[in-house]
Formats: structure tokens, C-alpha cells, sequence
């Protein structure tokens, strides 16, 4: 991002806390629909390790996650059999 002057940093600081943010509607797009509203808070280390990930494997933290509790059902049922 280029160097604002006082005066643009100034106007987009108002318009940035002023303006609310359009939500689309079309139910594919938005940060809460590609994470279905789930949060999660993690430890640094955790986010870290996470984003390295994703990085590496063009796959998004939730996938990540999801691939690794996954395994640990699986694992937890070859245990139970």
C-alpha cells in the first residue's frame, strides 16, 4: 500500500469506521459463509503451524483442520475395534 498523507489517512479512517460493510446475499461468498460462522481461537504456535500449512498446500486452515480431526476419528475408531 502506497504512503498516505495525514489528510487520506484521515478520510479513509472515517470511511472505513463509518461505513458499514455490504453483505452480498448470494450465500457463497464472505468469510462467515466459507467458514459456516464457526470460530475458533488458537495459540500463536498453532496459527503458525496452520498458515505454513495452508501455504504449502493451497488448502485453507479450516480444511487443514478438518483433514487432521478426521485422522483422529479414524484413529479413535481403529482403537475401538
Amino acid at each position: 500500500m502506497p504512503d498516505l498523507t495525514e489528510e487520506e489517512y484521515d478520510a479513509l479512517d472515517e470511511l472505513l469506521t463509518k461505513t458499514t460493510p455490504k453483505v452480498s446475499g448470494d450465500g457463497k461468498s464472505g468469510f462467515f459463509m466459507k467458514h459456516k460462522g464457526n470460530i475458533i481461537i488458537v495459540n500463536d504456535t498453532t496459527a503458525t503451524y496452520l498458515r505454513a500449512r495452508a501455504d504449502a498446500t493451497h488448502k485453507s486452515p479450516s480444511e487443514l483442520v478438518d483433514e487432521m480431526v478426521q485422522e483422529q476419528i479414524s484413529l479413535s475408531d481403529a482403537l475401538v475395534r
